[in-house]
């Protein structure tokens, strides 16, 4: 079982179209992880048919019981977080502005303050429409500890493979270079970096590249809308060849990306032949270097 991360270092590179692709050609031969999970999509392409749903607890928030409460107001006092304010009449917790420290908790005088697990988010195992095995998560609004969340999505990801027998993981892995890049990285065998033809393209790249580097990850390299800014796409592939790392494909912009995307379809789907043909010479290229 070989665990493959599709990554960019911005968003808007065509990071998630080409993975939902992927896992198309994949069909059985591969369970999808959206690891994206602060703004999940994959499943507006797979349609899933969820088997399982289950709500995600991480982190912890303070909880005043004001029945308890003698309004000493310490509490807010040494809230380093300004998170706890007194309003109509008695002391309360504003949930987004508290860390979980739990200074609050153990300053009590009377213990009228507990910590609350925070309910997180929720993470689903479903079946795509192109019979994946899918699992995908959402994050909750105001929520942290996304990379948590990555790890768990990636956890049962790798439990079905496992248990299943089934040969590859493909893994829509965040943007940027923050903590759920680098946990969606962990224990990875490949890393697919999907890059744009432009200056902000090349510089996200880079940053991806140091952090691949250090964990001293397998990588390869696709350029997508290429033909917008021919000499940056040269200057990409030079950068990849000084860092060891093949490019597989030039993309070039086509509609295609946009007209299949309004259609809830893959790029295999569309009606352009040629990037149905890039997209399975990327493939090949990921399974066969896989094996």
């Amino acid at each position: 079982m070989k665990e493959i991360v599709i990554i960019s270092g911005k968003g808007g590179t065509g990071k998630t179209s080409i993975t939902a692709a992927l896992g198309a050609l994949a069909g059985k031969s591969a369970v999808v992880a959206d690891c994206d999970v602060d703004a999940a999509n994959l499943h507006l392409l797979y349609e899933p048919r969820v088997r399982h749903a289950e709500d995600f607890y991480s982190g912890k928030t303070a909880i005043i019981d004001n029945d308890l409460c003698t309004d000493c107001g310490l509490c807010a006092e040494k809230c380093a977080f300004d998170a706890i304010r007194y309003e109509y009449g008695q002391y309360m917790v504003d949930e987004v502005s508290c860390e979980g420290c739990a200074v609050c908790f153990h300053l009590c005088p009377v213990n009228a303050i507990r910590m609350e697990e925070n309910l997180a988010g929720k993470w689903y195992r479903a079946q795509s429409r192109f019979d994946n095995e899918f699992v995908y998560a959402h994050l909750g609004i105001g929520q942290e500890n996304s990379g948590k969340l990555v790890a768990k999505v990636k956890q049962e990801a790798k439990k079905i493979a496992e248990n299943e027998n089934i040969p590859f993981i493909f893994v829509d892995g965040p943007p940027g270079v923050g903590c759920p890049v680098i946990s969606s990285l962990s224990n990875v065998d490949h890393v697919l970096l999907v890059t744009e033809a432009s200056q902000s393209g090349l510089h996200d790249l880079q940053r991806l590249v140091e952090l691949i580097e250090y964990f001293k990850l397998k990588a390869s390299c696709v350029i997508n809308k290429s033909d917008l800014n021919e000499q940056m796409a040269s200057e990409i592939d030079d950068y990849c060849q000084k860092h060891n790392i093949t490019v597989i494909n030039h993309i070039p912009y086509h509609p295609e990306f946009v007209e299949t995307l309004n259609a809830k379809k893959t790029l295999i789907e569309g009606k352009d032949k040629a990037i149905k043909q890039k997209i399975f010479q990327i493939y090949q290229f990921l399974t066969r270097e896989e094996e």
